[in-house]
């Protein structure tokens, strides 16, 4: 068995050359202010602006009011009550918000769920008032107060950009020349104080037009600062929540286990039934007729004649049908828990890769024992997905590397085959993707078109 420490990566290309890389950077640079994105972007910033200052400004004064209004015993009810208004205005601004960053950034947040409370008016002041999601929302909400302003600093350079570049237009067709004797000229606009610029002449005006076109070609990236930054406030603060993005994980995975477990116990039945059953049956029923010869026989005048041809007939079928019943049982009960798996993972996985058509390097590292059940999926996995690469990779070579880093159990099959795996592909890969969350585990792929493939499985070293 072969044992080392790092997992196989899959073979990527050799990296360009760096004059490659500038020329692609000088284009993404070139390109960036005439993109889609980045004027959706300013989009974003420019109707972010008003709305997260507003809505952030009215937010602090009612958090502010009714927190001073419920340090006093006499108005406690109605600073709860404007607190409580507060909370529902920043949920209210964050639904606003995650449909603007939808809409321009295609930022998908998942809503979280409406407070319903129930009870005596009390209980439901008191729900109100700890409503956790509303407190994110307004964290959110007052985190926006800077970020718009910011937004407002990034618009701003796109303005600016645009007014410079039009100097040398606005000075011979619009006329917007300095009067005799100002000794200042056309000022020169830009987002950076540099020291109040200004040209005095028609062929000052295109140093003018150069100063806008380098503050426009940097600012899709001062927009993409900010709104990146937007981005990582709305999922930390608008969405459902850790807690409740677990709940709802453990929902799921619950659901599968159960459904995993129903159609296992029902695969169990069918085979049971069409397979070892009616082979024990015409067991029975064999030994039935033997039994009933014998019977004849000894219970004959003058003794009946004993078929021992016949007789032999039925004990060869009955023999014949137990030797299938428990060849069956024997298959069901390996489709359960594989006995290879006795002792240990890297030896079932050694007999799995040694009956495999193609070649496969197995490197496997496990100084910690998994759980039985954690074997078990890992195994079958495995098995699923070298299935795979003979079938539908086209592959030469294979190789599974097994390790264990932090408590988690890595499995990781690669192919030199042609890649374009993806779930739900009709190669099984989804059906790992529920076996493997049953347990809180994760499945990554990485299968480029022309390959090399790599699928990871990602398993707890306790179910």
């Amino acid at each position: 068995m072969h044992v080392t420490p790092p997992m196989i990566t899959p073979e990527r290309p050799a990296p360009a050359g760096g004059a490659s890389k500038a020329r692609a950077l000088g284009r993404a640079v070139l390109r960036a202010p005439f993109t889609r994105r980045a004027w959706a972007e300013a989009a974003y910033c420019l109707i972010g602006f008003p709305l997260g200052l507003a809505g952030g400004a009215v937010l602090l004064v009612l958090l502010a009011l009714g927190t001073g209004f419920t340090v006093s015993v006499v108005f406690f009810v109605i600073g709860a009550l404007l607190v409580i208004a507060g909370l529902q205005l920043a949920r209210a601004l964050g639904q606003l918000h995650r449909r603007l960053a939808a809409g321009l950034l295609g930022e998908e947040t998942e809503s979280p769920p409406p407070l319903r409370p129930d009870g005596r008016f009390v209980s439901r002041i008191d729900a109100r008032l700890w409503d956790g999601n509303g407190w994110r929302a307004a964290a959110y909400t007052l985190a926006k107060l800077p970020v718009s302003c910011l937004g407002a600093y990034a618009v701003l350079w796109w303005v600016t950009g645009l007014v410079s570049l039009t100097a040398p237009l606005r000075w011979a067709v619009f006329g917007q020349r300095p009067e005799a004797g100002d000794p200042e000229g056309m000022p020169v606009l830009s987002p950076i104080p540099a020291g109040g610029l200004h040209v005095d002449t028609f062929a000052g005006t295109f140093f003018a037009a150069a100063v806008g076109v380098a503050v426009l070609l940097c600012a899709p990236w001062v927009t993409r600062l900010v709104t990146e930054t937007d981005r990582w406030l709305i999922r930390s603060l608008l969405g459902p929540g850790q807690l409740a993005d677990r709940v709802r994980d453990l929902e799921e995975t619950r659901a599968l286990a159960v459904d995993d477990s129903v159609a296992l116990l029902r695969r169990v039945e069918r085979d049971l039934h069409d397979g070892a059953q009616v082979r024990l049956v015409a067991v029975a029923m064999s030994l039935d007729m033997v039994r009933q010869r014998l019977t004849e026989y000894d219970g004959g005048d003058g003794g009946a004649p004993l078929d021992v041809g016949r007789i032999r007939q039925l004990v060869d079928g009955a023999h014949q049908n137990a030797t299938d019943a428990l060849t069956e049982l024997r298959d069901l009960a390996r489709g359960i828990h594989p006995p290879v798996l006795d002792d240990g993972l890297p030896d079932a996985l050694a007999t799995l890769t040694s009956r495999s058509a193609i070649p496969v390097d197995l490197v496997t590292e496990v100084p910690e024992r998994p759980t039985p059940a954690i074997e078990t999926i890992a195994y079958f996995c495995a098995a699923e997905l070298l299935t795979n690469v003979i079938k539908h990779s086209g592959a030469r070579r294979a190789a599974i590397t097994v390790a264990q880093s932090g408590g988690r159990l890595y499995l990781q099959v690669s192919d030199d085959g042609q890649g374009g795996a993806e779930m739900g592909a009709g190669s099984g890969l989804s059906g790992l993707v529920q076996r493997v969350r049953t347990v809180d585990g994760g499945i990554e792929i990485k299968s480029p078109a022309g390959g090399p493939t790599a699928v990871t499985v990602d398993l707890p070293l306790r179910a």
